[in-house]
């Protein structure tokens, strides 16, 4: 069938995105599902910092590609073997399709899971080669088995995870990716216990999704330290206690916390933010990092903080999440009113306006913008 896409052809670093336009809507042929994968119409694909990594190359991705990871959608159709979901059924959908066999996935940490890697990184999906082709004939990559800027996508069934269907396609397509990984982050890697004390450097919607994640868990100091103002504030709305630029974060943090916080997440993808992380966390504190930063860049840190001072300076990919197990848990914290993820939605746009929308979030005007690929949010 014919789908159209959000396709990547070559990396830009040009801005204004709105006017340069990387990125084009084309129409696309997409393959029936294989055993094991389904198709699935997209409802709402939210538009993540990762997306734009991917078009000004600081995630290096093979060209050209289908963009979109973070999304929602219905299934309309399952290939043999799929069990997990039917026709209809709402899904949201996640960017590492955990095989559960390798290792990692045996331990209990699918988002580290080999083979969901290897696919990743080839542009493939789970059980297959890509699935699209341009109007030449030519194949185009799925951005993490993914590709949800468009009408139509074919997905791995452990790429799906089944959500209530009274969930608004807004708040639902950000589970996936920055509520999995920014609260996932807090509850997961950091394991944040009530009245423990915690500070978010970065208010994107990772970073936000943080703050809800500290709020849930019961953290008693939630800083939140972003360079804009706006976003400041809207942490405030979702349950920061305090907000601060960077200047103002280390004396601030010290000053609240007695000496340094408990937990902080990083979320910017920066190693000078890392290094701040470090050191905004007191003896035995555990610094979590969930930015990317582009491949090259190092860490420098005082090799005292760890032994030392107890120091943790942990990793985080996907919040560690186990997506059949959080994403229901998160949605229930939803709609207990602990996390309004809702508040996180800046906008809504059809999808011939990615290039604006892309624009608009590296400019840091927005948090979640929203495609709307197959006019479901419109109709």
């Amino acid at each position: 069938m014919r789908t159209r896409a959000v396709v990547l052809r070559e990396v830009s670093t040009r801005r204004p995105y709105e006017r340069t336009a990387p990125v084009a809507v084309e129409e696309l042929e997409l393959g029936a599902p294989r055993e094991g994968e389904l198709r699935v119409r997209i409802a709402a694909a939210s538009l993540c910092h990762s997306d734009l990594s991917v078009v000004n190359g600081d995630r290096v991705r093979p060209l050209p590609m289908a963009l979109g990871h973070e999304a929602v959608g219905v299934v309309e159709e399952t290939g043999p073997g799929v069990r997990r979901v039917a026709p209809g059924d709402h899904v949201a959908l996640v960017f590492v399709p955990s095989c559960g066999f390798c290792a990692a996935c045996a331990e209990g940490r699918p988002a580290l899971c080999a083979r969901a890697a290897e696919a990743n990184g080839s542009g493939g999906l789970l059980h297959g080669p890509p699935l699209l082709t341009d109007a030449a004939g030519q194949p185009v990559h799925h951005q993490l088995g993914v590709s949800a800027f468009s009408e139509y996508a074919v997905v791995a069934q452990e790429s799906v995870v089944p959500i209530p269907a009274d969930v608004p396609f807004t708040v639902a397509s950000m589970f996936g990716c920055a509520v999995l990984t920014g609260a996932g982050a807090v509850a997961n890697t950091a394991a944040l216990r009530p009245g423990q004390s915690a500070v978010v450097f970065g208010l994107g919607g990772v970073g936000l999704a943080a703050v809800l994640g500290a709020r849930a868990a019961g953290a008693s100091v939630r800083v939140a330290v972003d360079p804009v103002a706006g976003k400041r504030e809207l942490a405030l709305r979702l349950g920061a206690t305090h907000a601060f630029t960077p200047e103002e974060a280390p004396e601030a943090v010290r000053e609240l916390t007695g000496g340094g916080a408990d937990v902080a997440v990083e979320a910017v993808g920066s190693p000078g933010v890392m290094a701040a992380a470090l050191a905004a966390v007191g003896r035995g504190g555990k610094a979590v990092s969930v930015g990317l930063p582009a491949p090259g860049r190092s860490l420098e840190v005082p090799a005292l903080a760890f032994a030392g001072e107890g120091k943790s300076l942990l990793g985080s990919y996907m919040g560690d999440a186990v997506p059949r197990r959080d994403i229901p848990r998160f949605l229930g914290l939803w709609r207990s009113g602990l996390m309004p993820v809702e508040l996180l939605h800046t906008g809504t746009v059809p999808l011939g306006g990615v290039n604006t929308a892309l624009e608009e979030l590296a400019s840091g005007r927005a948090i979640r913008q929203v495609l709307d690929p197959s006019g479901m949010l419109a109709a």
